[in-house]
């Protein structure tokens, strides 16, 4: 169980959309709630408040008489469930939902306490509200993926219960669950936010964090199977380099490769004092995409770091507007809602990811290329050269599927269009960025899933099992496991498929 206080950690939030912790609502939360829906009722009973007596966007000129205030919500909230595309994961909505809950936790909303008890109970019984992919531009939050959470939180819509998908009343009927009321301004407290781009952030973070580590793995793998020299991942090199991130790789690369039998001393071999060729047999360096490691995911860690310390930020900040300020006895109207932390935030995550994807291109390539490699077989084939193919195919797809990544790298934050009659004349785009930032962790996975066949056939065919470190050993137990050795062809989609599912759920 996890209780909603004052402040929730990614670690406690990743413990309830990931561990399937319960959520706990607790008393100083409700009573913040309540708090803040009392003062907003008193305060607005004679003063214009946008989005309570007056229409939305560029029609918050028009005033709404006080018989009218309640259907108003009503009307927002159905008029914007407009989304079209794929519906959302499951993971994304639960996300979402557990990131406004959060927000709406901080007492600057004015909702009624109804509103937290509702969608904690979403979460805790594993209801799924139908949201699209497409329709938010990240400005005034996520309106219409958000309309659709609201429209499940008045009985109506459609959610996904039991793996099925029924109508929202059915499965409230079923579980014993009623309709929140609108009271005051649930309609938009309930839209106007960017939880669910932040939503779909902390999931990205996560996969990417998965994708981050395995890439570490495998490039050490692969360091192991060409036997390289330790030097470039030596605490005394990186340590010249004043980065944070750098030094973390290599350490953690060094633990990886510590009791490996195949990583080489400079000391003694070059350095031996008894080379005289002229031209040497031995590669003086590696390639970039064996050396250079520390410093090319040395920034993808940093940049995952800084992700987390925004979305951390972002799901414990009031994304609302207009703010509700009980202890100044005011309101405040603002842009609160506005997304471009989190659209930056996901371009720079999508940026990183597409690197790391570009990176196992890279070595796979090396492997698949005996020219470079000159210790494997052309795409480390097992089979008679000529009439089998090995791992030929499997390149071309690794290859697609980075250059996907390339393309949909593009950023988004700065994509802007205006719209709602120009009122929203600067948008961050922010939930479109998660969302393709979600496709590039998935092309990604499946990169490092083909490159990880590769490492294991090249394991095979040098003899190495049992001289590779404890840590590749047990990599290549387990793929082993999914993908035995093989020379003959055969169809290698399920296997990428497995080796897939593998790496993402580790």
């Amino acid at each position: 169980m996890s209780r909603i206080t004052n402040y929730l950690s990614l670690e406690e939030f990743n413990a309830i959309v990931f561990g399937n912790n319960k959520v706990e609502v607790s008393d100083e939360v409700l009573q913040r709630v309540t708090e803040s829906f009392d003062f907003l009722k008193e305060f607005s009973s004679n003063k214009i408040i946008y989005g309570v007596n007056t229409g939305f966007g560029p029609m918050a000129q028009y005033r709404i008489e006080d018989n009218d205030r309640l259907q108003l919500q009503y009307n927002l909230i159905r008029s914007h469930s407009s989304g079209t595309g794929k519906p959302l994961h499951p993971v994304f909505v639960k996300s979402a939902i557990l990131a406004r809950l959060n927000t709406l936790s901080q007492g600057n909303s004015g909702v009624h306490p109804s509103v937290i008890h509702l969608m904690a109970e979403l979460i805790n019984r594993d209801i799924t509200p139908l949201i699209y992919e497409h329709g938010g531009v990240g400005a005034s939050g996520d309106l219409v993926q958000l309309a659709h959470l609201a429209l499940v939180l008045i009985g109506e819509g459609e959610v996904f219960y039991k793996d099925e998908r029924k109508a929202t009343a059915e499965v409230f009927e079923a579980e014993g669950l009623k309709p929140i009321n609108v009271e005051i301004r649930e309609g938009l407290a309930l839209m106007n936010g960017t939880s669910v781009m932040t939503g779909i952030g902390i999931v990205n973070l996560n996969n990417a964090r998965k994708i981050m580590d395995w890439s570490l793995k495998f490039s050490c793998a692969i360091n192991e199977l060409v036997q390289a020299y330790d030097d470039h991942l030596s605490e005394e090199l990186n340590a010249t380099k004043l980065h944070k991130g750098q030094h973390e790789v290599a350490a953690r690369m060094r633990n990886h490769i510590a009791d490996s039998k195949l990583i080489r001393k400079r000391e003694e071999h070059l350095y031996s004092g008894t080379n005289n060729e002229k031209v040497f047999k031995e590669k003086v360096q590696e390639y970039y995409s064996l050396r250079c490691i520390p410093q090319i995911l040395g920034p993808v860690l940093e940049t995952l770091d800084t992700t987390a310390a925004i979305l951390e930020g972002e799901i414990n900040s009031a994304n609302d507007n207009p703010i509700v300020d009980v202890k100044n006895r005011h309101v405040y109207h603002g842009g609160n809602f506005h997304g471009d932390y989190i659209s930056l935030e996901m371009d720079k995550l999508r940026l990183v990811v597409t690197k790391v994807s570009m990176l196992a291109e890279r070595q796979l390539n090396y492997l698949m290329n005996a020219r470079i490699n000159e210790l494997l077989p052309p795409f480390a084939n097992m089979g008679k050269l000529g009439f089998n193919f090995g791992l030929q195919g499997v390149q071309f797809t690794a290859v697609s599927t980075t250059a996907e990544n390339q393309m949909l790298s593009n950023s988004m934050y700065v994509h802007s269009i205006p719209n709602n009659n120009d009122n929203q004349d600067i948008v961050s785009m922010g939930t479109n960025a998660a969302l393709m930032t979600a496709k590039v962790i998935e092309n990604t996975f499946e990169v490092l899933a083909i490159e990880l066949m590769a490492v294991v056939q090249g394991i095979d065919i040098l003899e190495q099992k049992d001289k590779v470190s404890s840590a590749t050993r047990k990599i290549y137990d387990d793929v082993r496991g999914i993908l035995p050795a093989f020379s003959e062809d055969k169809p290698l989609y399920p296997y990428i498929a497995e080796i897939k599912n593998y790496l993402m759920q580790e």
